[in-house]
């Protein structure tokens, strides 16, 4: 247990309270996280395109789903090659989703509901069309080496590329440049070059960026592709090796071709978040008030990941994503697998950092496409349920599903580099649809009858409005799991994690003169009898129905022994102590 987890616990035992300038500068080690998708979560306009105004009107809905701060996927200038990831100026908004004055009240009216607003930064690359580029390709010499260039290799008198390097977007990841007679070296779109982190003035450049947008009221950043800043030092002439083959993939273009050990996690990459952490605390100095955060966004080896908290000698990333349950649970994942990898996360956990848990986002099949519409609460009681830090996508706490989209209707640039054999294994496009606020047309989101990408067919039973009136609705249940999140023993206590056999999965929370808190998740079709008094120790004979789901036939209040809990198949349930 870490210095401030033995203070929070102190105090509790004590009936003491947590001084008020601790509490709030700590706000985020027990806040709710909601990733927002600007595009598609509301229109205030009625061009089909979700924007700022838009976001502004939702927040009374963020606030009654207990959101602590909202991050949004990027907002900034964009040609929108890749929908916003490829940004052409870095500090000004996209008129696509408003202007400065809408980033403003946005703020201001978050202020006003104690929500935080968290930005998506992208250090990795700019848009072909940022000024710092254009003037790099021109060859000025304030910017020639601010992205990373080569005049390639000549080969029986042809001129190729410097590497084989592959783009995660498919394909070769340096494109030639005319202008400059050079390749360029792009990791995703060629619309989107990478910046040159080795040149001192881009590091710098950067920093500025953050600094600009914290003095605009910006609580924090979600760091965007971390891996990928850096690639391998060049050797004395220049040059850079070429990555060993995966003998697993046969597609020559595929991302997975080749083993990137030398274009993802390099060491330098863990230096420059420490770098970014810094500029977050010069900031938090000068401005004052709450902390600000750093989200990293990082898919690597845990050990990379536990380095991003910090070292004995710098702090790093506040909330390394943790996307253990994310990236290795499927649909035929039993109890101990989930048991395991909440486990990986929690035993490797540095010495007075905080634990979060993600199980969905802009990039990953949604939740009840994934591991089934019936296990929804159950993931839901996970994420809300186990220490620390639990991070949302919008639409997973109503049970949103994939949309399918035909190729012809695809927009997502990962999907359409491919081909109409491939593209549904690529594209994002059916986790970004529409967020479904209603029945009415096109779900609420937007006046128009035409949108983005389409909404989804069940959107009349699938939405906020219908759920708010159904007791055991996945947003209702939602609900009922934030506000136990606001209980000493949620935000201070420990927790104890057991399979209870292949088909159940539960976790105890407590804390010293507190009431203790038991989740049981049976994960499959059997109906299951679980002895609780053999799996947790101080627990009372008999057990409280606190949060249930509709597969249970207990209704909320009810008493059960802890000796003999029965679990319909993929019933969910919170008990308390009595």
């Amino acid at each position: 247990m870490g210095a401030l987890a033995k203070i929070l616990t102190l105090c509790c035992v004590l009936g003491l309270t947590l001084p008020q300038t601790l509490a709030e500068k700590d706000w985020w080690r027990t806040a709710q996280l909601y990733q927002i998708y600007p595009r598609s979560f509301k229109d205030s306009d009625g061009d089909g395109v979700g924007d700022l105004n838009g976001v502004t009107q939702q927040l009374a809905y963020l606030k009654e789903i207990g959101v602590t701060a909202t991050w949004l996927s990027p907002i900034f200038t964009s040609p929108m090659a890749d929908f916003g990831y490829d940004v052409a100026n870095l500090t000004e908004i996209d008129p696509l989703f408003g202007s400065m004055e809408d980033f403003d009240a946005l703020v201001a009216r978050a202020k006003e509901l104690d929500i935080k607003i968290i930005l998506d930064f992208v250090p990795n690359h700019t848009s072909d069309e940022c000024d710092w580029f254009i003037r790099s390709a021109a060859g000025e010499e304030e910017y020639k080496d601010f992205y990373v260039w080569h005049t390639g290799k000549v080969v029986n008198g042809i001129r190729q590329p410097p590497t084989s390097w592959i783009s995660v977007f498919r394909g070769a990841t340096w494109t030639w440049h005319e202008g400059r007679q050079a390749y360029y070296l792009h990791q995703f779109l060629p619309k989107q070059p990478d910046l040159n982190y080795r040149n001192p003035k881009v590091v710098e450049a950067m920093k500025d960026v953050l600094r600009f947008w914290l003095r605009k009221g910006a609580s924090g950043f979600r760091i965007d592709a971390v891996p990928h800043v850096f690639e391998v030092a060049a050797d004395e002439d220049g040059n850079w090796p070429d990555e060993p083959r995966n003998e697993g993939v046969d597609d020559p273009e595929d991302y997975e071709y080749y083993q990137h050990i030398y274009t993802t996690n390099q060491p330098e990459t863990i230096d420059l978040v420490y770098q970014f952490r810094k500029v977050i605390e010069e900031m938090d100095e000068e401005l004052g008030g709450d902390d600000r955060i750093l989200l990293s966004e990082a898919y690597a080896p845990l050990d990379t990941l536990m380095q991003y908290y910090g070292n004995s000698t710098h702090n790093g990333s506040h909330v390394p994503f943790n996307f253990e349950l994310l990236a290795n649970i499927d649909f035929d994942s039993d109890a101990y697998h989930y048991a395991e990898l909440i486990h990986n996360w929690l035993d490797n956990l540095p010495e007075g950092q905080v634990a979060n848990w993600v199980l969905g986002n802009h990039d990953r099949s949604r939740i009840g496409s994934r591991l089934g519409a019936d296990r929804i609460d159950a993931t839901n009681m996970i994420i809300l349920g186990l220490p620390g830090i639990a991070v949302n996508y919008q639409g997973e706490e109503i049970g949103m599903t994939d949309v399918f989209i035909s190729w012809s209707d695809t927009v997502d640039p990962q999907a359409c580099q491919s081909n109409e054999q491939e593209f549904e294994r690529l594209t994002r496009d059916p986790v970004r649809t529409p967020f479904q606020w209603s029945d009415e047309q096109s779900a609420g989101f937007s006046d128009s009858a035409t949108t983005w990408l389409p909404v989804a067919d069940d959107y009349k039973l699938v939405n906020v409005k219908k759920e708010r009136g159904i007791a055991l609705s996945h947003l209702n249940i939602h609900k009922q799991l934030r506000a136990l999140r606001d209980e000493p023993t949620y935000k201070q206590g420990d927790v104890t994690i057991q399979a209870i056999g292949p088909n159940v999965l539960a976790f105890k929370r407590s804390l010293a003169g507190q009431k203790s808190y038991i989740t049981v998740i049976n994960i499959n079709d059997d109906v299951e009898s679980v002895n609780l008094d053999t799996i947790f120790t101080s627990i009372s004979s008999q057990l409280q129905y606190v949060v249930v789901n509709d597969k249970s036939v207990r209704r909320k209040n009810d008493l059960t022994y802890a000796n003999s809990v029965l679990l319909m198949p993929k019933e969910a349930v919170v008990l308390s102590t009595v």
